[in-house]
Protein backbone atom coordinates (compact mmCIF):
# COMPACT_ATOMS: atom_id res chain seq x y z
CA UNK A 1 0.00 0.00 0.00
CA UNK A 2 1.46 3.37 -1.11
CA UNK A 3 0.63 6.48 -1.70
CA UNK A 4 2.34 10.26 -3.08
CA UNK A 5 2.79 13.51 -3.73
CA UNK A 6 4.47 16.17 -5.48
CA UNK A 7 4.94 20.01 -5.13
CA UNK A 8 6.39 22.74 -7.38
CA UNK A 9 7.26 25.27 -4.07
CA UNK A 10 6.87 28.19 -3.77
CA UNK A 11 10.15 29.47 -5.41
CA UNK A 12 10.56 27.37 -8.70
CA UNK A 13 8.40 28.03 -11.75
CA UNK A 14 8.72 24.34 -12.80
CA UNK A 15 8.89 20.97 -11.10
CA UNK A 16 11.66 19.22 -12.09
CA UNK A 17 10.65 15.99 -9.84
CA UNK A 18 9.41 13.09 -11.15
CA UNK A 19 8.30 9.78 -9.10
CA UNK A 20 7.10 6.40 -10.22
CA UNK A 21 5.09 4.68 -7.67
CA UNK A 22 3.73 1.32 -8.65
CA UNK A 23 5.41 -2.32 -7.40
CA UNK A 24 8.05 -3.79 -7.49
CA UNK A 25 9.45 -0.29 -7.65
CA UNK A 26 9.36 2.91 -6.11
CA UNK A 27 11.28 5.99 -6.36
CA UNK A 28 11.83 9.56 -6.80
CA UNK A 29 14.39 11.82 -9.31
CA UNK A 30 15.05 15.33 -8.82
CA UNK A 31 16.44 16.79 -12.03
CA UNK A 32 18.84 18.62 -12.02
CA UNK A 33 19.72 21.69 -15.25
CA UNK A 34 16.42 23.61 -15.66
CA UNK A 35 14.26 23.37 -18.02
CA UNK A 36 14.61 20.97 -20.61
CA UNK A 37 17.23 19.28 -19.01
CA UNK A 38 16.43 18.83 -15.22
CA UNK A 39 12.83 18.15 -15.83
CA UNK A 40 13.58 15.86 -19.32
CA UNK A 41 16.23 13.83 -17.14
CA UNK A 42 14.14 13.02 -14.16
CA UNK A 43 11.34 12.04 -16.46
CA UNK A 44 14.05 9.89 -18.51
CA UNK A 45 14.57 8.13 -15.02
CA UNK A 46 11.05 7.18 -14.32
CA UNK A 47 10.56 6.63 -18.03
CA UNK A 48 13.67 3.87 -18.14
CA UNK A 49 12.43 2.26 -14.53
CA UNK A 50 8.60 1.81 -15.48
CA UNK A 51 10.06 -0.71 -17.90
CA UNK A 52 10.13 -3.04 -14.10
CA UNK A 53 6.42 -2.51 -13.03
CA UNK A 54 4.36 -5.74 -12.96
CA UNK A 55 7.54 -7.82 -11.94
CA UNK A 56 6.44 -9.84 -8.64
CA UNK A 57 10.24 -8.79 -7.66
CA UNK A 58 13.18 -7.43 -9.28
CA UNK A 59 17.36 -7.90 -8.64
CA UNK A 60 19.82 -5.53 -8.33
CA UNK A 61 21.05 -6.27 -11.90
CA UNK A 62 17.45 -5.03 -13.12
CA UNK A 63 17.75 -1.78 -11.27
CA UNK A 64 21.74 -1.28 -12.39
CA UNK A 65 20.88 -1.84 -15.84
CA UNK A 66 17.73 0.88 -15.50
CA UNK A 67 20.57 3.29 -14.64
CA UNK A 68 22.66 2.03 -17.31
CA UNK A 69 19.82 2.71 -20.06
CA UNK A 70 18.62 6.20 -18.00
CA UNK A 71 22.46 7.39 -18.60
CA UNK A 72 22.78 6.58 -22.17
CA UNK A 73 19.77 8.29 -22.54
CA UNK A 74 20.80 11.41 -21.06
CA UNK A 75 23.50 11.61 -23.29
CA UNK A 76 21.43 11.01 -26.13
CA UNK A 77 18.59 13.95 -25.49
CA UNK A 78 20.89 16.11 -23.81
CA UNK A 79 24.19 16.13 -25.69
CA UNK A 80 26.41 19.00 -25.13
CA UNK A 81 23.52 20.02 -22.25
CA UNK A 82 24.16 20.12 -18.84
CA UNK A 83 21.72 17.62 -17.25
CA UNK A 84 21.06 15.07 -14.96
CA UNK A 85 19.13 14.03 -11.87
CA UNK A 86 19.63 12.71 -7.94
CA UNK A 87 17.85 8.96 -7.66
CA UNK A 88 16.43 7.17 -4.19
CA UNK A 89 14.28 4.49 -4.35
CA UNK A 90 13.21 1.03 -3.53
CA UNK A 91 12.34 -2.35 -5.15
CA UNK A 92 11.06 -5.22 -3.56
CA UNK A 93 13.44 -7.91 -3.87
CA UNK A 94 13.72 -11.49 -3.35
CA UNK A 95 16.76 -13.21 -1.76
CA UNK A 96 17.12 -16.84 -0.47
CA UNK A 97 13.33 -17.53 -0.49
CA UNK A 98 12.77 -14.18 1.99
CA UNK A 99 11.57 -10.60 1.11
CA UNK A 100 13.79 -7.95 0.97
CA UNK A 101 13.86 -3.78 0.23
CA UNK A 102 16.70 -3.39 -2.58
CA UNK A 103 17.14 0.20 -1.77
CA UNK A 104 19.09 2.44 -4.29
CA UNK A 105 20.50 6.20 -4.30
CA UNK A 106 22.58 8.19 -6.26
CA UNK A 107 22.80 11.76 -4.96
CA UNK A 108 21.23 13.47 -2.41
CA UNK A 109 17.30 12.46 -2.80
CA UNK A 110 16.55 9.87 0.30
CA UNK A 111 15.15 6.92 2.00
CA UNK A 112 13.85 6.65 5.21
CA UNK A 113 12.65 3.43 7.08
CA UNK A 114 10.48 3.90 10.49
CA UNK A 115 10.69 0.20 11.63
CA UNK A 116 9.64 -0.71 15.55
CA UNK A 117 8.45 3.56 15.69
CA UNK A 118 12.13 4.34 15.17
CA UNK A 119 12.92 6.27 12.40
CA UNK A 120 16.32 6.08 10.44
CA UNK A 121 17.74 7.25 7.03
CA UNK A 122 18.81 4.26 4.99
CA UNK A 123 20.40 5.67 2.08
CA UNK A 124 23.67 7.94 2.33
CA UNK A 125 23.81 11.25 1.14
CA UNK A 126 26.67 12.18 -1.97
CA UNK A 127 27.48 15.48 -0.91
CA UNK A 128 29.94 17.87 0.38
CA UNK A 129 28.03 18.31 3.46
CA UNK A 130 27.98 14.25 4.31
CA UNK A 131 31.91 14.02 3.57
CA UNK A 132 32.13 16.81 6.09
CA UNK A 133 30.12 15.15 8.69
CA UNK A 134 31.63 11.44 7.73
CA UNK A 135 35.21 13.51 8.12
CA UNK A 136 33.94 14.48 12.03
CA UNK A 137 34.55 18.18 10.49
CA UNK A 138 31.18 19.45 11.18
CA UNK A 139 27.80 18.41 12.75
CA UNK A 140 24.32 17.87 11.40
CA UNK A 141 22.86 21.35 12.82
CA UNK A 142 26.20 23.11 10.64
CA UNK A 143 25.34 20.84 7.79
CA UNK A 144 22.05 22.00 7.51
CA UNK A 145 22.87 25.57 6.77
CA UNK A 146 26.57 24.99 4.96
CA UNK A 147 26.83 26.88 1.98
CA UNK A 148 27.89 23.91 0.42
CA UNK A 149 24.63 21.83 1.30
CA UNK A 150 23.26 21.46 -2.19
CA UNK A 151 26.47 20.47 -3.99
CA UNK A 152 26.26 16.86 -4.78
CA UNK A 153 29.10 14.44 -5.41
CA UNK A 154 27.51 11.99 -7.80
CA UNK A 155 24.58 12.11 -9.35
CA UNK A 156 23.27 10.87 -12.86
CA UNK A 157 24.57 12.81 -15.44
CA UNK A 158 25.58 12.94 -19.36
CA UNK A 159 29.10 13.09 -18.41
CA UNK A 160 29.90 10.27 -16.12
CA UNK A 161 28.95 6.58 -15.45
CA UNK A 162 26.41 6.33 -12.82
CA UNK A 163 27.63 4.96 -9.61
CA UNK A 164 24.64 4.62 -7.57
CA UNK A 165 24.49 2.70 -4.14
CA UNK A 166 22.94 -0.56 -3.05
CA UNK A 167 21.57 -1.58 0.12
CA UNK A 168 19.08 -4.83 0.69
CA UNK A 169 17.64 -4.82 4.05
CA UNK A 170 14.98 -7.23 5.70
CA UNK A 171 11.80 -6.64 4.87
CA UNK A 172 9.81 -5.60 8.31
CA UNK A 173 6.56 -6.74 8.39
CA UNK A 174 5.37 -3.33 9.83
CA UNK A 175 8.20 -1.52 7.91
CA UNK A 176 6.86 1.71 6.45
CA UNK A 177 9.62 3.99 3.86
CA UNK A 178 9.70 7.09 2.91
CA UNK A 179 11.12 8.22 -0.21
CA UNK A 180 11.96 11.74 -1.02
CA UNK A 181 13.81 14.41 -2.85
CA UNK A 182 16.11 17.15 -1.12
CA UNK A 183 13.15 19.55 -1.06
CA UNK A 184 11.68 18.05 1.65
CA UNK A 185 14.29 17.41 3.84
CA UNK A 186 15.79 21.04 3.66
CA UNK A 187 12.68 21.81 5.39
CA UNK A 188 11.75 19.27 7.58
CA UNK A 189 13.78 17.95 10.27
CA UNK A 190 13.77 14.35 11.15
CA UNK A 191 11.68 14.79 13.99
CA UNK A 192 9.04 16.26 11.64
CA UNK A 193 9.29 13.35 9.59
CA UNK A 194 9.49 11.02 12.07
CA UNK A 195 5.58 12.57 13.24
CA UNK A 196 3.90 12.65 10.00
CA UNK A 197 4.90 8.96 9.05
CA UNK A 198 3.96 7.59 12.74
CA UNK A 199 0.49 9.72 12.90
CA UNK A 200 -0.79 9.54 10.06
CA UNK A 201 -2.26 5.85 9.09
CA UNK A 202 -3.36 6.17 5.11
CA UNK A 203 0.06 6.64 3.06
CA UNK A 204 -1.60 8.50 0.69
CA UNK A 205 -2.22 10.64 3.32
CA UNK A 206 1.23 10.92 5.25
CA UNK A 207 2.91 11.50 1.79
CA UNK A 208 0.53 14.88 0.91
CA UNK A 209 0.82 16.36 4.49
CA UNK A 210 4.61 15.69 4.34
CA UNK A 211 4.85 18.01 1.11
CA UNK A 212 2.46 19.89 2.23
CA UNK A 213 4.52 20.72 5.88
CA UNK A 214 7.43 21.59 3.43
CA UNK A 215 5.92 23.69 1.09
CA UNK A 216 4.49 25.77 3.97
CA UNK A 217 7.55 25.43 5.82
CA UNK A 218 9.44 27.48 3.21
CA UNK A 219 9.35 25.54 -0.19
CA UNK A 220 12.26 26.99 -1.55
CA UNK A 221 12.68 23.77 -4.23
CA UNK A 222 10.75 21.14 -5.27
CA UNK A 223 9.03 18.97 -3.12
CA UNK A 224 7.98 15.21 -3.58
CA UNK A 225 7.45 12.19 -1.36
CA UNK A 226 6.55 8.54 -1.96
CA UNK A 227 5.59 6.58 1.59
CA UNK A 228 5.09 2.71 1.18
CA UNK A 229 3.81 0.12 3.91
CA UNK A 230 5.37 -3.12 3.16
CA UNK A 231 2.47 -4.98 5.15
CA UNK A 232 0.22 -5.16 2.25
CA UNK A 233 2.40 -5.13 -0.34
CA UNK A 234 2.72 -8.72 -0.43
CA UNK A 235 -1.06 -9.26 -0.82
CA UNK A 236 -1.04 -9.08 -4.51
CA UNK A 237 0.98 -11.14 -5.16
CA UNK A 238 0.35 -15.08 -6.34
CA UNK A 239 0.37 -17.63 -3.41
CA UNK A 240 3.61 -18.77 -5.62
CA UNK A 241 5.32 -15.48 -5.44
CA UNK A 242 4.22 -14.57 -2.10
CA UNK A 243 7.16 -15.83 0.72
CA UNK A 244 7.40 -14.10 4.79
CA UNK A 245 8.59 -10.90 5.36
CA UNK A 246 10.87 -10.60 8.18
CA UNK A 247 9.50 -10.56 11.73
CA UNK A 248 11.42 -7.30 14.11
CA UNK A 249 13.76 -10.05 15.85
CA UNK A 250 14.81 -12.16 12.41
CA UNK A 251 17.91 -12.17 10.98
CA UNK A 252 19.05 -12.87 7.39
CA UNK A 253 21.66 -15.91 7.27
CA UNK A 254 23.37 -14.03 4.15
CA UNK A 255 24.44 -10.84 3.15
CA UNK A 256 22.83 -10.87 -1.36
CA UNK A 257 24.73 -7.49 -2.09
CA UNK A 258 27.93 -8.68 -0.54
CA UNK A 259 27.67 -11.34 -2.66
CA UNK A 260 26.09 -9.76 -6.22
CA UNK A 261 28.98 -7.08 -5.65
CA UNK A 262 31.56 -9.97 -4.92
CA UNK A 263 30.39 -11.72 -8.19
CA UNK A 264 29.94 -8.46 -10.20
CA UNK A 265 32.62 -6.62 -9.44
CA UNK A 266 35.06 -8.31 -7.49
CA UNK A 267 37.66 -6.29 -6.04
CA UNK A 268 38.21 -3.53 -8.18
CA UNK A 269 34.50 -1.67 -6.35
CA UNK A 270 34.29 -0.21 -3.21
CA UNK A 271 31.94 -1.89 -1.29
CA UNK A 272 28.80 0.32 -0.44
CA UNK A 273 27.51 0.34 3.30
CA UNK A 274 24.93 -1.85 4.08
CA UNK A 275 22.20 -1.11 7.04
CA UNK A 276 22.18 -4.13 9.71
CA UNK A 277 18.69 -5.59 10.25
Amino acid sequence: MWGSSTDTGRVRTLNEDALLAYPPIFLVADGMGGHEAGDVASRIVVDEFSLLVGRPFVGIEDVHECFSRAAARLRETLGTRSGGATVAGAAIAMYDDAAYWLVFNIGDSRVYRVSGGELEQVSVDHSVVQELMDAGEIDQEHASVHVDRHVVTRALETDSTPEPDYWMIPAGAHDRLLICSDGLTDELDDEKIHVGLTLIGDPQEAAESLVHAAVAAGGRDNVTAVVVDVATIWHGLSSDERTHSYDDDELPSTDPLAEWDEQTHGATRPRPRTVPA
